[in-house]
């Protein structure tokens, strides 16, 4: 049995020995000298890659225009989805005050409408800019009017704003159009 044992790791060794010449060999074949290129392969294949790699970015370009697109023209779908059951209370509203008698129903209804619209609007990042009684800042107003100060605390301060402004995220979206004391 020992004897056994001694040939069959003999015959391993051999098999094992054998795979490493015919690796050897494969390797040396390899390491031939590739085929040189001539200088016109060379530069037809140059090109080849640079025209393939143009075409790569060309379609990815285009890609991502289209994709750029479709983002623009879905971005107000979400907002404009939230907006719509305002929409639907204006409808019932007046609808109902056809046949209201009652002036103080009537505001009441508009009155939450509007608190809804705003709570919207508000749930997306808009906020309404308190302009009145703050110093005037180009940055965030646009004078419309000078006037006198009707006190001298109120110099170079906004005495009314005619048109609020809004911020988007802490971004000024819509500048506010004030009246300045002097």
């Amino acid at each position: 049995m020992a004897e056994d044992k001694d040939i069959n790791v003999e015959e391993n060794e051999f098999v094992h020995n054998e795979d490493q010449t015919s690796t050897e060999e494969q390797q040396e074949n390899s390491t031939e000298a590739p085929k040189e290129l001539t200088t016109e392969e060379k530069l037809a294949e140059l090109n080849d890659r640079f025209l393939r790699l143009y075409a790569e970015f060309d379609n990815y370009r285009k890609r991502t225009n289209k994709e750029k697109v479709d983002i623009i023209s879905n971005a107000n779908a979400g907002i404009l989805a939230d907006l719509l059951p305002v929409m639907d209370d204006f409808d019932r509203a007046i609808l109902n005050n056809q046949q209201a008698d009652d002036i103080t129903v009537v505001k009441e209804g508009f009155q939450l409408i509007s608190n809804k619209f705003k709570s919207i609007l508000e749930a997306k990042g808009l906020k309404q800019m308190q302009a009145k009684g703050t110093p005037f800042d180009s940055e965030l107003h646009e004078a419309i009017a000078n006037i006198p100060a009707p006190s001298k605390k109120e110099v170079g301060k906004v005495i009314d704003d005619v048109e609020k402004g809004y911020y988007l995220n802490d971004k000024v979206i819509r500048f506010a159009k004030v009246v300045v004391g002097q």
